[in-house]
């Protein structure tokens, strides 16, 4: 399957850099043909973490990989080395396939190589991205975006889905389901699922809806609607959406719906609550309505996100 470079510097995070090292480092043993030639790559010894790494080769073997997978940058207020951005560019013009994990899609940016394209990275630095880099259309609701030969993932466990979703490419889903099991992870999820995160409401004081967003998030369990909201902050519908455009980027139905979500994500996770009590306690109404938007919104049905959090938590308390 051709080379797999892992583009390394210091200020690279050891978690992707080690989930893109186990996944295209060696096969399952009941894949049978040839794996993957992986090389990691860098300008000599580097920092990852607290851990120093010796690379296999240096930057220039990148430009003649076959995937280039960049780890995610810890301080995306430092900007990539040059030689590292030179070289992930370089790999793209001779048709190499680029992959970034988390934070990595910066260094993507910075060499140009998501301008006038869709891509993600962790949801806390998704404005940052698109903030610096304006020609990059960041969507911050997603795992991982898939544009042919450059890809970008969100955070952390994103990254593992990313990877997988290559293998899967490359050599169809039977072999990526076997890397999966290997390292004991589900076998898919679709870049297109939200990531697992609250939506924010502006947090200053003395913005004009500040009164208004909490007094619509204490009686969200209530049916509002556009003129309810409107009445409250004492503004036209039409004002009021353009006060909301600009304050969160979305519709006050939307926002309410997100808040609606986000308090059901809620109650999933510290209560034992039946799905039509959180229907009922989120305004939601009945388990069907919830159902379709929770599944539509965050990528998974309300049941399978309180089994993943409740897994999650109880694993927590016993390490």
């Amino acid at each position: 399957m051709g080379l797999v470079a892992l583009a390394v510097t210091d200020g690279m995070m050891p978690f992707e850099l080690s989930v893109a090292y186990e996944v295209f480092g060696s096969a399952p043993p009941s894949v049978p043909g040839p794996w993957y030639d992986l090389a990691v790559c860098g300008s000599g010894a580097v920092r990852v973490g607290r851990f120093a790494l010796e690379p296999d080769a240096g930057l220039d073997r990148i430009r003649r990989a076959d995937t280039v997978i960049v780890p995610a940058w810890a301080d995306v207020d430092v900007p990539p080395p040059a030689d590292l951005i030179g070289a992930v560019r370089a790999a793209h013009e001779a048709g190499a396939r680029v992959a970034s994990l988390c934070t990595g899609a910066f260094v993507l940016a910075a060499a140009g190589l998501l301008d006038h394209k869709r891509a993600t990275t962790h949801w806390a630095h998704t404005e940052v991205l698109a903030d610096r880099y304006p020609e990059v259309e960041v969507d911050a609701d997603v795992l991982y975006v898939d544009n042919g030969s450059v890809l970008t993932s969100a955070g952390k466990a994103a990254a593992l889905d990313l990877c997988l979703h290559l293998v899967r490419l490359d050599h169809g889903s039977s072999t990526a389901n076997a890397v999966a099991r290997r390292l004991v992870v589900p076998p898919h999820r679709d870049g297109g699922q939200a990531q697992f995160v609250a939506a924010p409401v502006p947090a200053q004081d003395d913005h004009p809806l500040a009164a208004l967003f909490t007094w619509a998030i204490e009686r969200l369990d209530q049916p509002l609607t556009v003129e309810d909201l409107a009445r409250e902050a004492r503004m036209s519908s039409r004002h009021l959406a353009r006060h909301f455009r600009a304050a969160t980027g979305t519709t006050p139905l939307q926002w309410l719906l997100t808040q609606r979500i986000h308090r059901a994500q809620e109650l999933l996770e510290r209560t034992g609550d039946s799905v039509d009590a959180v229907a009922e306690a989120t305004g939601m109404g009945t388990a069907t309505t919830l159902r379709r938007h929770f599944n539509r919104t965050v990528g998974v049905p309300p049941d399978t996100y309180r089994r993943t959090f409740r897994a999650r938590s109880d694993h927590d308390r016993s390490a």
